[in-house]
């Protein structure tokens, strides 16, 4: 037998197999490479550069042909985040304005291929509710007005119904309305009247009329990317603030834009979601239920979270006597559990602030929180409606801040219908107590924690229950 040489390892002789396969590679190599990144190594690598919202940034060697989806799961390994399918990778043209999400199987690379040496362009990662939020709710999407179907359908269609239209070969349903258009090569903008068919968006020459002779063509969308406008009015001096452009492929500049603008956010809301719908089709579905392939059984749209064992075998229990007890009574077992969530709040021992220094309980309620990423210290109220608006307008995203025009007081900015909606949380003080609240005094809260959790099981005087927070994600 030869003696083993310095620097032979067990994988050099097949012989000899190896005791511990799994320390062969790191947990992220694993992983990447039986789902995300299959032979990686056979690949060509590129870096590219991901921004978070505090605009720190982190670079990734990656293959030549991942996609966005790809890019967005190796970042929620490395950085342990929960994969809650709302993760994009959005892209931002900063001296034009212009945003857009990139869809889940467009190559990254690919992407980066188009940018334009005169335009500051980035990649951020970040949360957008409302990616695929047309598939749970697309009757909310497509207003009756705006929307014709062909003749021989029936006027009263379901949600799968309609969703089967848009994603047929053989039917598009015809969206309509008015929209204002910039003119090319020049600054002046022009209200026309628009269709949006299978061949591509069209304006109506004479009126609302939609006789082939009344119709020009506008643009196609297989050699462009769809933006919506960042900026508003300040940028291209739009009449409205809901304006979105298409951008052709490896373009020149702003010049090649062609803009529109939208009288409302449900106009533009329904009309960059059909484009998208025409553009990627059933693409687009399949990005939307691939989170949720190898779950035999689940829809997609009626998910029940599995208790893990460790949770099932958890009982109540009452440590108050000289014994313990089962509490077996479940409105006794919920009610203890509420009074412990509070207890901490009450108690009047010391904890330690973020730096590490005790404080004492009287003085938390007005800075606990701090620590919660749905608050944000001392941001406009433009700040708000733009983060807001780029986690996506859907029902019961929120973020709490102080408020500017009062300094002893909060403001809660909620999304609802489309809208964003800005609730004052006033302090209130009854027998040496502070407390806050959203209705006048009818229902307290011993801090902004405690108000916040409430009205995500509650809706209240609110439009809606909170349901996503705003967060700064950091890499």
């Amino acid at each position: 037998n030869r003696r083993k040489k310095k620097g032979d390892s067990i994988l050099e002789n097949p012989s000899i197999p190896n005791p511990f396969p799994e320390l062969c590679c790191s947990p992220f190599a694993s992983v990447l490479s039986a789902g995300l990144l299959p032979k990686a190594t056979s690949r060509k690598k590129q870096v590219i550069k991901v921004y978070s919202e505090d605009d720190t940034s982190r670079a990734l060697e990656v293959p030549s042909d991942i996609t966005a989806r790809d890019v967005c799961q190796l970042l929620i390994l490395k950085n342990h985040y929960v994969d809650d399918h709302s993760w994009t990778l959005f892209e931002q043209l900063t001296h034009t304005g212009l945003g857009r999400v990139i869809e889940d199987h467009e190559l990254v690379i690919e992407v980066q291929s188009n940018w334009v040496m005169e335009e500051e362009t980035k990649l951020y990662f970040r949360k957008n509710y409302a990616k695929y939020e047309f598939f749970k709710n697309p009757l909310s999407f497509f207003p009756d007005h705006m929307i014709s179907f062909p003749s021989e359908t029936n006027a009263a269609l379901s949600h799968s119904g309609i969703l089967q239209m848009f994603l047929s070969s053989s039917t598009y349903p015809e969206i309509h309305g008015y929209l204002h258009a910039k003119e090319q090569g020049k600054k002046s903008w022009k209200k026309l009247y628009f269709l949006l068919r299978r061949s591509g968006l069209y304006f109506s020459t004479k009126g609302t009329s939609k006789e082939p002779r009344h119709l020009q063509f506008f643009c196609e969308f297989s050699n462009s990317d769809m933006y919506m406008s960042l900026t508003g009015k300040k940028t291209s001096g739009a009449p409205t603030n809901y304006g979105f452009c298409f951008k052709p492929n490896k373009s020149g500049g702003t010049r090649d834009l062609k803009q529109l603008c939208a009288d409302d956010e449900q106009s533009r809301t329904c009309w960059m979601t059909a484009i998208r719908l025409l553009k990627y089709g059933m693409q687009l579905y399949q990005n939307y239920m691939q989170p949720y392939q190898g779950r035999s059984g689940c829809s997609p749209l009626n998910i029940t979270p599995m208790r893990s064992i460790s949770e099932n075998s958890l009982v109540a229990m009452d440590f108050s006597g000289h014994r313990s007890r089962i509490i077996e009574n479940p409105t006794e077992a919920l009610s203890v559990a509420v009074e412990e969530g509070l207890a901490w709040r009450r108690r009047g021992c010391f904890r330690l602030n973020s730096h590490g220094s005790p404080i004492a309980m009287s003085n938390m309620g007005t800075s606990i929180h701090r620590s919660q990423s749905w608050f944000h210290h001392k941001i406009s109220r433009e700040e708000a409606q733009r983060l807001i608006l780029q986690h996506g307008l859907v029902d019961g995203v929120f973020l709490v801040r102080d408020s500017q025009s009062n300094p002893k007081t909060f403001v809660l900015s909620l999304s609802h219908g489309l809208k964003i909606k800005h609730f004052q949380i006033v302090p209130l003080e009854d027998d040496g107590k502070l407390f806050y609240t959203l209705d006048d005094g009818h229902t307290r809260f011993t801090d902004l924690i405690q108000l916040v959790e409430f009205y995500q099981l509650n809706k209240g005087v609110l439009p809606c229950k909170l349901k996503h927070y705003c967060a700064r994600i950091a890499l």
